[in-house]
């Protein structure tokens, strides 16, 4: 039998190991939002790799998605309260979002998110194809979903906005005339065009304009004692990954992938603030964004 002082010591050990070694926590993350739905695959693969990278300090970990559907708000709300089943969510930040979650202040993207595309329909395209300046773009209607951060920069840029708490019905909506514009990310664009074309026929990517805002992406935890070591070990993991290169070869991949088709050279490029960053944006270390200059350049005339 394990005598009194054996049981002491090996509770003492246990206690002192990292997370993980006493027992594998397994982050839960909010599933696909509709059948084909991969905006997320990126960040979460890139999340497991930043487990992997740390895993001799840090110890096991598992990885999931939830199993029931959830929005993004309820999602938050199950954070905050520690009462739900998701325990990290991956967002654009805004203000808002960094009081009420833990941010791990690490653009996942490079900011590549904060580039945006137009979806339209051929009615639209046409009036579309007249507008060369900002103030031309503020004579259409864009529609957004209410919980975007996108939603303030616009409103604060004069875009008149239509908002919806859907995601799946505002295709469905841009293609009935309710908005004129449904202003997309680079990366995801043409991959919601391939879903969502067969639904709505005749819709788009306006091949003219760029919006382009500062719109960083992080991972966001709760803020708990918990919520504090998941975000020590993701920090330290994704930090890892720049050291070592894994990084900027998944970002670059991942950027070559999402944008193969899309023909951003000589785009007429409308550059946005972003009033929802906060003072601990990382904007003063020129790794952590791409500025897409060699993208947008017009290719040179043979």
């Amino acid at each position: 039998m394990i005598s009194l002082v054996s049981k002491c010591l090996l509770l003492l050990l246990l206690a002192s190991l990292p997370m993980g070694h006493a027992g594998a926590l397994t982050y839960i993350h909010p599933p696909p939002e509709s059948p084909g739905d991969e905006r997320h695959r990126y960040y979460w693969e890139l999340l497991e790799s930043a487990l992997a990278a740390n895993r001799d300090t840090y110890g096991d970990y598992r990885m999931q998605a939830s199993a029931q559907p959830i929005t993004f708000a309820r999602a938050v709300a199950e954070l905050e309260s520690g009462a739900g089943v998701v325990n990290i969510v991956s967002r654009a930040t805004s203000r808002d979002l960094e009081r009420r979650l833990r941010p791990i202040r690490i653009p996942l993207d490079k900011g590549l998110l904060g580039a945006r595309l137009f979806l339209t329909m051929p009615a639209t395209q046409a009036r579309l194809n007249q507008a060369t300046t900002l103030a031309d773009l503020r004579r259409f209607t864009v529609g957004q979903n209410a919980a975007w951060t996108d939603v303030a920069i616009l409103r604060s840029a004069g875009f008149q906005l239509v908002l919806s708490d859907g995601y799946a019905a505002m295709f469905e909506m841009l293609g009935a005339g309710r908005f004129d514009l449904f202003a997309r990310g680079a990366i995801e664009i043409n991959s919601e065009l391939r879903s969502f074309a067969p639904v709505v026929p005749g819709m788009a990517i306006d091949p003219r304009f760029l919006l382009h805002y500062p719109m960083p992406r992080y991972f966001f935890v709760a803020r708990s004692p918990a919520g504090e070591r998941m975000a020590e070990r993701i920090e330290d993991g994704l930090r890892r990954l720049r050291a070592s290169g894994e990084f900027e070869r998944r970002y670059q991949a991942y950027k070559r992938l999402v944008l193969k088709d899309l023909n951003l050279a000589g785009r007429v490029v409308i550059r946005l603030p972003n009033p929802e960053l906060s003072e601990q944006t990382p904007l003063n270390d020129p790794y952590w964004w791409d500025d897409l200059a060699a993208d947008l350049k017009p290719a040179r005339k043979p």
